[in-house]
């Protein structure tokens, strides 16, 4: 699929796409929060130690924030705290005198395996339950194509005339 000029797509269809879209992952984020599983660990500290497992050799402190929607520094002190805990280590970077590098504990690779199966099928229970297996392809396919677009779309320009009457959904 190509990225379509922005000045051709329907701008309150774009609008109710997204906020059906966002409202759905919201509800769904509400109701994993509750489950009992993060009885060792919250759900934000759950998704460093994901995000590390997916890097075996480890992360520097700066790529793992771009993947966070935590902070720099909010992040660094929880990193702090996993260390404390004994699930990730931090060590410098190689090359880099002032970058740090974090990765899994044998012991946080363990609780991230263990949460994770918990976690997973959490996800199936509310995902699946609401939705069959061609739903779920599909939604796959377009959520993996919206994030894929969003490189090649450019930053919105706010000084631009047209997008001076828009209204909000």
């Amino acid at each position: 699929m190509t990225v379509q000029d922005a000045a051709a797509v329907d701008v309150r269809a774009a609008a109710v796409a997204w906020e059906e879209l966002f409202r759905a992952q919201v509800a769904i984020m509400r109701r994993l929060q509750r489950d009992p599983i993060w009885d060792r660990v919250s759900l934000r500290e759950y998704d460093v130690l994901f995000t590390l497992s997916r890097a075996p050799g480890g992360l520097r402190l700066r790529d793992l924030a771009e993947s966070s929607l935590l902070s720099q520094p909010s992040l660094s002190r929880m990193v702090e705290r996993l260390e404390e805990d004994g699930w990730v280590r931090r060590a410098p970077a190689p090359g880099d005198g002032r970058g740090v590098l974090v990765a899994l504990t044998d012991d946080g690779a363990a609780l991230q395996r263990e949460v994770g199966r918990r976690h997973v099928q959490a996800i199936a229970h509310y995902v699946g339950g609401a939705l069959d297996a061609e739903q779920l392809a599909a939604l796959t396919r377009v959520a993996g194509d919206l994030r894929a677009a969003q490189p090649g779309i450019a930053d919105l320009d706010r000084g631009a005339e047209g997008d001076r009457g828009a209204a909000a959904p």
